[in-house]
């Protein structure tokens, strides 16, 4: 009996992998991940079928549908505005070949008539955020990839508690895997019973997506009474405001955002709500006299793996391609793709200042080493690689030329392209580009440049083993 059931096993695994590589064939996204899948599930399907239930599929199902059908109820309520908010769509710009392209990309117009302040590090961040939540009259949404029960969790937490007792709409989302052990806490308990609406945003929801624990939302979002947001690369943690010893300084950018863009930030927050809890969330703009708030432009841009379209690495390399001057980019995770690396080449190759900042000290070894790849890579053609060494460097800081800036939550790596769900602001305006430029200035003060004889300088094990990261590098 035994040996039937362990011939039939062997039948079925090798029945899986077969199916399974002819799936990868069809919709793995890039030739050479398709070929390792198929070679992998053909040879040993006993470990590659599990696995590739897990990492191999890139297409997140279903919920490309929930973000039509949240658009389409809220339709009534873009209508109430639009009138308003027309006014403030960006009509010609210097980057408007760019809010094209973006735009048929999203679905989202570039809105003028924002007002952004750029938040740096933890403490500006979390100051600004908590005075915000503190002048709520109607609603919060607030998601975040982490959430922890610890002394800044607790903090925000009071706050949320106290103003849903007080009559305040609280929406709060985390992501089931980043806050895996949320829902046991007692700060979710505190929430729940106070009346905050708490849920997870569960990827593995649906029937083709059982499996699929290599999805994640990754956005941060803060949305008060639809008149201003938060948007950043910090999650809710007390190592985000630097108190974790074993990581010491955390170097992080948030950004906070008023006028009619915040529409957009709330699109994307409902959403995801639509999808982790099958209910409709009915967002509330301001008056219209409310909505203007200054002269910036801003493009709100959310990316996820539903759509068709790589959306984060298009955005991207839609920005790289266009700079004419600089593109400065600072990100904790940089392992881009083929097209994100010969951007950056030819970018530099014509004569663009191209600078990249990544921490000196990465998180992870293989993230580390495949970091010192693509630095090999680049150096020749020109680009300009720094390595940070005031702390862990977390900011997702894109900057291009002297007038468009985006901060948002999305890093360089193939992760933020296809399998997560992110948000990125970007903002149109030499003031606030001034600003960020400023703020990289300072950071490069705490780098030192990286250059080819430090590489060649490395022991003879050292190229061996940034291959070997990089060939990891889909799923970093």
């Amino acid at each position: 009996m035994y040996t039937e059931i362990i011939a039939v096993a062997v039948v079925l695994f090798y029945a899986l992998g077969i199916v399974s590589a002819v799936e990868a064939i069809i919709n793995v996204r890039t030739a050479q991940g398709a070929i390792a899948w198929a070679i992998s599930l053909l040879t040993m399907p006993y470990l590659a079928v599990p696995c590739y239930l897990v990492f191999g599929r890139t297409k997140f199902d279903g919920y490309l549908e929930q973000r039509n059908a949240v658009e389409q109820e809220t339709r009534e309520l873009l209508q109430q505005t639009r009138a308003e908010v027309a006014k403030h769509l960006v009509a010609s710009s210097p980057a408007e070949p760019v809010y094209n392209a973006l735009f048929n990309l999203t679905g989202i117009p570039a809105a003028s008539g924002n007002a952004v302040e750029l938040l740096i590090d933890g403490q500006q961040t979390f100051n600004s955020i908590l005075v915000g939540l503190e002048s709520a009259e109607h609603h919060i949404l607030l998601e975040s990839y982490i959430i922890r029960d610890d002394n800044l969790g607790r903090r925000i937490g009071r706050v949320l508690s106290d103003k849903a007792r007080s009559g305040v709409s609280v929406h709060v989302l985390y992501d089931e895997i980043g806050s895996r052990n949320f829902h046991r806490t007692g700060l979710c308990r505190q929430l729940r019973q106070t009346g905050v609406q708490v849920a997870a945003f569960n990827t593995t929801q649906g029937r083709r997506n059982r499996f699929q624990l290599n999805f994640r939302n990754h956005r941060k979002i803060v949305v008060v009474d639809g008149r201003v947001a938060w948007v950043g690369g910090h999650n809710i943690g007390d190592e985000y405001l630097g108190l974790d010893p074993r990581i010491g300084h955390w170097r992080d950018t948030h950004l906070r955002l008023q006028g009619p863009a915040v529409l957009g930030v709330e699109l994307a927050f409902a959403t995801d709500w639509r999808w982790a809890t099958q209910r409709v969330l009915s967002v509330v703009h301001p008056d219209a006299e409310d909505v203007h708030r200054g002269n910036e432009n801003v493009l709100v841009f959310p990316s996820d793996p539903s759509s068709i379209l790589e959306q984060a690495g298009l955005m991207f390399l839609q920005v790289i391609v266009a700079a004419r001057q600089r593109i400065w980019i600072a990100s904790p995770y940089f392992v881009p793709d083929r097209s994100i690396v010969s951007a950056l080449q030819l970018a530099a190759l014509r004569g663009v200042d191209v600078r990249v900042i990544i921490p000196d000290e990465p998180d992870g070894p293989v993230v580390g080493m495949a970091n010192w790849s693509f630095t090999r890579e680049l150096l020749p053609a020109g680009v300009k690689v720094y390595r940070y060494q005031g702390g862990f460097l977390h900011q997702k800081v894109l900057l291009m030329d002297n007038h468009l800036a985006g901060i948002g939550t999305a890093n360089f790596d193939n992760r933020s392209f296809r399998l997560n769900f992110e948000i990125t602001l970007l903002v149109d305006g030499e003031q606030f580009a001034s600003e960020v430029q400023a703020m990289l200035e300072a950071d490069l003060q705490q780098c030192r440049e990286v250059t080819p004889a430090e590489i060649d300088g490395k022991p003879a094990w050292f190229p061996l083993a940034m291959g070997a990261a990089r060939l990891f590098s889909p799923v970093l």
